[in-house]
């Protein structure tokens, strides 16, 4: 089971924090992140530290990529294989490469739509090529769509977010949408784990640290 952890999205984020996961999806450019995030993090995966993934969104810094854009879909295919690409190049003065490719926020749950996953796919193999994992729902459009296209897929599910019995996340808007109680954390880690192959925490959930040492505890043992 991986652990991943949505990384590099504020400037305050502990080492000590991104060090207990497997796999760190990197802020690139789109929502979140330059050229400084992502050689800080980056840095913590040389020397057998966590692999590297991309973390690439619509274009919209001032909503941080949780807004639907409307967007063509060659001019958003064109966006994220800038973003993938700006990361890889980073990776690659520190001698590593990106293994992972995960969407964020609103490009995460649009990509249940055929034509935005279609996008998403042509811009990771624009910039990455084929041999990635992409991250993401358990199933639909962006699931399909990789494994016909001979990328490898991890289904993912979410230690400190509420989820619908579809796999879907509850809205941030709504009630008790996160969850900040490691313990209660790590139980809904432990439950999922059975049905997917990588489960999330984020950086930027309060309590994220005592979660995410919770998580791992519950997970890896």
């Amino acid at each position: 089971m991986l652990l991943n952890l949505d990384a590099g999205e504020r400037d305050d984020e502990p080492e000590e924090l991104w060090r207990l996961f497997d796999v760190l999806s990197i802020a690139c450019g789109g929502h979140a992140g330059d050229a400084a995030s992502m050689t800080r993090v980056v840095a913590c995966c040389t020397e057998g530290g966590p692999r590297i993934g991309a973390h690439p969104s619509y274009p919209d810094r001032a909503g941080f990529g949780r807004r639907t854009m409307a967007i063509a879909p060659e001019a958003l295919a064109a966006s994220i294989a800038e973003q993938c690409a700006a990361l890889a190049a980073i990776a690659s003065l520190h001698g590593r490469e990106v293994e992972y490719v995960k969407p964020h926020g609103a490009l995460y749950h649009d990509a249940a739509r055929e034509p935005v996953a279609r996008a998403v796919l042509d811009g990771v193999i624009a910039a990455l090529g084929t041999n990635v994992t992409v991250i993401g729902p358990p199933r639909g459009p962006l699931r399909d769509g990789a494994l016909a296209r001979g990328l490898r897929y991890a289904r993912e599910g979410f230690a400190d977010r509420r989820m619908r019995d579809d796999g879907s996340l509850v809205p941030r808007s709504e009630p008790d949408a996160l969850i900040v109680d490691p313990a209660r954390a790590a139980a809904q880690a432990v439950a999922l784990a059975h049905a997917v192959e990588t489960i999330c925490v984020h950086a930027d959930t309060p309590n994220a640290l005592a979660i995410a040492r919770a998580v791992r505890e519950a997970v890896h043992g």
